[in-house]
């Protein structure tokens, strides 16, 4: 059984709904694809199922762009299909959390189309960000602000009488405007979407874009600095009345039986501000993206893991652990180069550097012994537990991100990262439906790693995956505490967490191991720990 308070230690697999499985085979994965499925979950050893969007939206952001909070879009299935979803998840004593869009709605969203058909200055255009433009015919976007995804964050749109009017905010696509966080109408309607989904029964929410809900007042230009030492400070981000917001959401959570998590997707640093999102009135859990786009340095590893510990421990929240998720390049291939592209970028055919695939898989195997072996939570991506590769062959025509449109092709995007799942090698999706349809297409080498094929084999991704979580579980490693190991190479980190000793060697030479029952390790042991591997040893008594 998972204890109280099981996010403290808990192993969450992000569901990426339309790439997982398909179950009336459209091409698109669904809910009852996913429910087929949850056994193989069960099986792995993950403790939760975290699922990214699958409400009705007309899919310009793959979901992220919700039109109604409360309805499962029928390309996924019904509210039915998720409460059988969830029923049997528990069943296998899974736990649920449900991917939270409160930064932007969709542009199809009612509460939009009403804001649009409503003259300015009205109640339903204050739910959203609308200002009148710069210029002698207010023809200039209000301030500077850029999309995340490229372009101006400012759209312009017409009056009843077709002359041009105002503007809105979007941080992300056009059809994505941003709502008005300061609006109370805004904040009543988000707490009854709470209440909506936790009286389905769910566990918690994983909120989208934490970070960004408020807009500093007046909405001032940003002129981002030459030489930024880490995340600059910017009037969109992180502004401190967001916190009113998630302590209004933990007084509701706190009311539902049961222990409910909140976990912030939140890009902020340094890490003393991010554990700010995570105190104890606040959530629970948030995104570490700085150990995410840590380099396999062992240096640098140490210094993320320690600020990591330190900074939530002041607030009484476990860290968390991340690799890879549907935004990030996955990790078996980002490991596999010397460089490391913009969040955002993705890889594709023109990409000056490739990763090396077999050179990859090592490293990613190693960095995820290593995260498992940590105290605290930790994130698994689907497929990752397969040792997937980013697909950085997909043709030009097939690309679904916006990033790859509205840079006019200048960045590919995180298509790459979100092909649906081989499960068979054979077939024409690799086990993805019954039909020959795919959202994606697959890589034809997908094949080699089906899962199907992985089971039993003890060299496998997938056997490494499940020995590691077992163990991990065992030896009760996400509720340890942390103490380094000396005498070891600067290219090597070496700790011990409770009965296991934990060893990763990021150097370019073998290492000697101390004598121990080996119970882990990420790759073939010969002549002590060779490069790019990690191994976890029972601790003497």
């Amino acid at each position: 059984m998972v204890s109280r308070e099981w996010w403290r230690s808990s192993v969450i697999y992000q569901v990426y709904p339309r790439s997982f499985a398909d179950a009336d085979g459209d091409g698109l994965g669904d809910l009852a694809g996913i429910r087929s499925r949850l056994r193989d979950l069960a099986k792995l050893g993950v403790d939760a199922v975290w699922l990214s969007p699958f409400y009705t939206s007309p899919q310009h952001d793959a979901g992220y762009d919700v039109a109604d909070y409360c309805a499962v879009d029928p390309r996924f299935g019904t509210l039915t299909d998720f409460d059988e979803l969830v029923s049997e998840a528990h069943r296998l004593e899974l736990k649920v959390i449900v991917d939270l869009v409160p930064n932007h709605t969709s542009s199809d969203h009612k509460w939009f189309q009403e804001a649009l058909a409503s003259p300015e200055g009205s109640p339903e255009r204050d739910r959203y960000l609308f200002r009148p433009g710069k210029g002698k015919h207010g023809n200039q976007p209000p301030n500077n602000w850029e999309s995340v995804f490229g372009g101006s964050a400012w759209e312009r749109v017409a009056r009843p009488d077709g002359t041009l009017g105002e503007w809105y905010l979007h941080l992300f696509d056009k059809s994505q405007p941003d709502l008005n966080w300061r609006n109370d109408w805004v904040r009543t309607q988000f707490i009854e979407i709470l209440k909506f989904w936790l009286d389905r029964k769910i566990d918690g929410f994983r909120v989208d874009v934490a970070h960004g809900l408020i807009k500093k007042a007046g909405l001032p230009d940003y002129f981002p600095p030459k030489k930024p030492r880490g995340m600059p400070a910017t009037p969109f981000w992180g502004q401190p009345e967001v916190h009113e917001i998630y302590r209004t959401w933990r007084k509701l959570i706190d009311e539902y039986p049961g222990e409910k998590l909140f976990v912030a997707e939140a890009w902020v640093s340094p890490m003393k501000k991010l554990a700010n999102w995570v105190r104890p009135d606040e959530m629970q859990q948030a995104f570490n993206f700085a150990y995410l786009g840590t380099p396999l340095k062992a240096g640098r590893l140490k210094s993320v893991i320690n600020n990591s510990i330190a900074a939530f421990g002041q607030v009484g929240s476990p860290s968390t652990w991340v690799l890879s998720n549907h935004d990030v390049v996955r990790h078996a291939s980002r490991f596999g180069m010397d460089v490391d592209y913009p969040q955002g970028d993705g890889i594709g055919p023109k990409s000056p550097v490739k990763p090396d695939r077999e050179l990859g898989l090592k490293r990613a195997r190693a960095a995820t012994l290593l995260m498992l072996g940590l105290p605290g939570g930790s994130y698994l991506y689907q497929g990752e537990e397969l040792g997937l590769p980013e697909d950085i062959d997909l043709p030009d025509a097939a690309r679904q991100d916006p990033t790859w449109a509205r840079t006019k092709h200048k960045r590919y995007g995180r298509d790459g990262c979100r092909v649906p799942l081989p499960w068979t090698p054979d077939g024409e999706t690799f086990g993805f439906n019954n039909s020959t349809e795919s959202w994606l297409p697959q890589p034809s080498f997908w094949a080699d790693y089906a899962r199907s094929i992985q089971e039993g084999d003890p060299t496998s991704t997938l056997e490494l995956y499940r020995l590691a979580l077992s163990t991990r579980k065992a030896k009760s490693l996400g509720e340890g505490q942390l103490r380094w190991l000396e005498g070891y190479p600067r290219t090597v980190l070496a700790f011990q967490n409770g009965a296991v000793i934990v060893i990763a060697n990021f150097g370019k030479k073998n290492i000697s191991l101390p004598r121990g029952e080996v119970l882990v390790a990420s790759g073939q042991l010969t002549d002590g720990l060779p490069p790019n591997t990690t191994v976890w040893i029972r601790a003497p008594k």
